[in-house]
């Protein structure tokens, strides 16, 4: 594929609440003091000086891109207190025809670079009409890439904590994975500990508004991926009478615990995975035989056992065990075009040479060659424990609630389930709940779901959708994560029809 269709693809490959993301912890850390004062927002007069300044775009060294830095209130409730700088990046509407305005894109995560996608795809690669007649707008959210990242671990702590086993089998397995929770967390603290307890998707919905002000827009439009509609959704809970044309691509539903949405991902994972196996017991060098995708599900649960037990070689220090295999099938289950590499990742595992595994592993964690990581994982930890309570406090709720996820995912429900550990004991006190966002007032935003997504199941676009007092609900009958730029032409259609003319398609539309 293409440079920027890869970027597309990868850009959006953490699910809504990280469920690979092992990134609290089970106690053992001090919290700071709690968050919720950051639900208290100032007056519009106190935050007048933020929503009144001026941006100086300068050059970003990407041809086209002009970047800024947006100063916000690190405390809502404090606005003489410290600040944020958070990164800004633009391409001006390239015309022809009357300019709309600015378009916001939000790739998902949390943790994934809004200007990194910018730049890397939705600035270039957006259907011509879109970005003839919009600025194509980035922020990274606070505690993102280039906006003051949280960090917890360094090179080799990270590759350290990848590697641990998420399937215990006994007492010592699971002391040895709480504890590297704790180490994560002591290190985000340690490292973070000032931006920590301030990275909210509420605080984040207003960083954008202060920079829908700045840009001179009267109304945000705004499209975002996975976890960004979230974000989009918050922001139009938060300013309906500001909201534009919103559109919320592979959506989360707001509404349920942290427990019930990684319990619903794991079985879209299973999904996914029930399709790729499909596809490869039809091919000639599928590794999983050729009998049936029940069989194939069978056999990789088998080779996941024995790597548990045996690590095949990658050629570097790091040995390909159950954890990192795990990730990188999960990795590929984001795209259905990654399928043809998962298939020779695992004929080459399953033979004894793990490096094409290992290589998709490190891709989903983000990892360079020279053994470094972006700081998305640590910003997926920070942010999805601070906008919900813990979907389970310790290693005793996670082993009762084991019989559910496996049964939601024979292949990858008890490795979920142990992750879903994640945010017990984080250092930063959970700042928002689970409920309904109806944003009424609103004008009208458009929904879009894929009925086999891995990360996002199609009931949460369901779910989004009906809560939203005015939201219309876009289906794609298909594979992959999100549906924009996948290839139909029906959805494409129907999002560009929105965004340039602000006409929803029938609720209801299905599309292939």
């Amino acid at each position: 594929m293409d440079s920027a269709r890869l970027f597309r693809s990868t850009a959006v490959t953490l699910s809504a609440f990280g469920l690979l993301v092992a990134g609290c912890t089970d106690g053992g850390t001090t919290p700071f003091a709690s968050a919720s004062a950051s639900r208290a927002v100032a007056s519009a007069e106190e935050l007048k000086p933020f929503y009144g300044q001026r941006l100086r775009w300068r050059g970003c060294g990407v041809p086209g891109f002009e970047c800024a830095t947006l100063r916000a209130p690190l405390d809502y409730a404090k606005p003489d207190g410290e600040q944020v700088k958070l990164a800004v990046s633009r391409v001006r509407a390239t015309g022809p025809g009357r300019r709309i305005g600015s378009l916001l894109v939000n790739p998902g995560g949390p943790g994934g670079s809004a200007v990194g996608f910018l730049q890397g795809y939705a600035g270039i690669g957006y259907p011509a009409p879109v970005r003839a007649r919009y600025d194509m707008v980035a922020i990274d959210p606070r505690g993102v890439a280039r906006s003051e990242p949280v960090e917890c671990l360094d090179g080799p702590e990270m590759d350290a904590y990848t590697q641990v086993d998420q399937t215990p089998d006994g007492p010592g397995e699971t002391d040895l994975l709480t504890a590297s929770y704790q180490r994560f967390a002591r290190g985000c603290a340690k490292r973070s500990g000032r931006i920590l307890p301030h990275v909210s998707t509420v605080e984040t919905a207003r960083d954008m508004d202060i920079l829908r002000a700045v840009l001179g827009d009267r109304k945000l439009h705004y499209v975002g991926a996975s976890y960004g509609t979230f974000l989009g959704a918050t922001y139009a809970e938060l300013f309906p009478s500001r909201t534009g044309r919103l559109v919320l691509d592979g959506a989360m539903d707001p509404s349920l615990p942290t427990s019930e949405l990684n319990r619903d991902q794991t079985a879209g994972f299973q999904r996914a995975f029930e399709s790729f196996a499909a596809d490869c017991v039809e091919q000639s060098d599928c590794p999983l035989g050729t009998r049936s995708p029940d069989d194939a599900a069978t056999r990789l649960k088998a080779f996941f056992k024995r790597l548990d037990a045996h690590p095949v070689p990658t050629g570097e220090r790091r040995p390909l065990g159950e954890a990192l295999a795990t990730t990188g099938v999960i990795a590929a289950m984001y795209d259905e075009s990654a399928w043809p590499q998962l298939r020779d990742a695992l004929t080459r595992a399953m033979k004894g040479e793990g490096a094409a595994l290992l290589a998709l592993a490190d891709s989903y964690y983000e990892r360079e060659s020279d053994g470094t990581y972006s700081n998305l994982m640590y910003a997926n930890a920070a942010v999805n424990c601070l906008d919900q309570a813990p979907a389970f406090t310790g290693p005793d709720e996670v082993t009762r609630a084991l019989p559910a996820f496996e049964k939601a995912s024979p292949v990858f429900g008890r490795g979920l389930a142990w992750a879903s550990l994640s945010c017990a004991g984080w250092p930063a006190e959970p700042t928002g709940a689970p409920h309904r966002i109806e944003a009424r007032g609103a004008a009208p935003i458009l929904v879009v779901g894929t009925t086999r997504d891995p990360a996002t199941p199609y009931k949460w676009a369901q779910a989004l959708a009906g809560q939203l007092a005015t939201g219309t609900l876009l289906t794609y009958e298909g594979d992959g994560h999100t549906a924009y730029g996948r290839g139909s032409d029906c959805i494409d259609t129907a999002i560009n029809t929105y965004l340039l003319q602000g006409t929803v398609p029938p609720d209801g539309k299905r599309c292939r």
